[in-house]
């Protein structure tokens, strides 16, 4: 599903984000990166959907060399990836159902979109995608309205509308409580198993990525190193990612 070959990302010269990377993810996967901050996690997930363009090396994503794709292969691309980001990136003043129809934009004439003209097709869509986060009952509340926790399963629901192919999630539960961040994490798994689609999340706390992360990739310095069965994880493991000692602000626990 998603092949690096020997990718970088350079911001500036000689300051590397991404120092060369090969990685290979298939179709179906449950993959959690994590690292420090700077680690180069956003950056890894970004290029996948071209946010961030690679520098050298080769990318490729379902078939697709995202180096050599033009602007109408790019928006192609993006059609068939979700994106789920850190804070929400909702419209609050819309209602929670206006804002998971934003999903299905890639599929719609601009006509439709400018004028909120959404076919039932696409309304029923949306619809399951909300029934699937378990927030149909919140359809037509507005999304300022909502609790965090809710507004992210929002956003789930938002990727999920758009029948995507592969899941990108940048930090999902940073700013949510445990509970809330366990719920959320949990949602992403069900959909991963039940759905079959490909999904990447980044993480900062370890235990979270241990308790749902099939397979862990941990980023140093925007390099690879560790990739593994999360099962395999151990706190020395998670030292060596880091280059440190934990600390309790790496979990979501008190202790480690």
């Amino acid at each position: 599903m998603i092949t690096f070959r020997n990718v970088s990302v350079e911001y500036r010269p000689g300051e590397k984000a991404l120092d060369d990377i090969n990685l290979e993810i298939q179709e179906g996967e449950f993959v959690v990166i994590v690292g420090l901050s700077g680690a180069g996690k956003s950056t890894l997930i970004r290029t996948i959907n071209n946010l961030v363009p690679i520098t050298d090396g080769e990318l490729q994503v379902d078939g697709n060399s995202v180096g050599d794709l033009s602007r109408s292969g790019v928006r192609k691309l993006r059609s068939r990836i979700g994106m789920i980001f850190q804070g929400f990136n909702l419209v609050d003043r819309a209602t929670v159902i206006q804002n998971v129809l934003m999903g299905r934009v890639y599929k719609l004439p601009t006509w439709r979109n400018v004028f909120g003209a959404y076919p039932k097709k696409d309304k029923q869509i949306a619809a399951k995608a909300l029934n699937r986060v378990d927030l149909l009952e919140k359809a037509h509340s507005r999304a300022t309205d909502l609790s965090g926790g809710q507004r992210q399963r929002v956003g789930i629901a938002r990727a999920l509308s758009q029948e995507p192919r592969v899941i990108l999630a940048d930090e999902p539960v940073a700013s949510l409580d445990p509970p809330t961040s366990h719920a959320v994490m949990q949602h992403l798994q069900k959909i991963n198993r039940d759905l079959g689609i490909t999904t990447i999340v980044n993480l900062h706390f370890l235990d979270l990525a241990t308790a749902y992360g099939d397979r862990i990739i941990g980023l140093r310095g925007g390099k690879v190193v560790f990739d593994g069965k999360g099962s395999e994880c151990t706190p020395e493991i998670f030292e060596g990612i880091y280059g440190r000692s934990l600390t309790a602000e790496d979990t979501l626990q008190e202790d480690i």
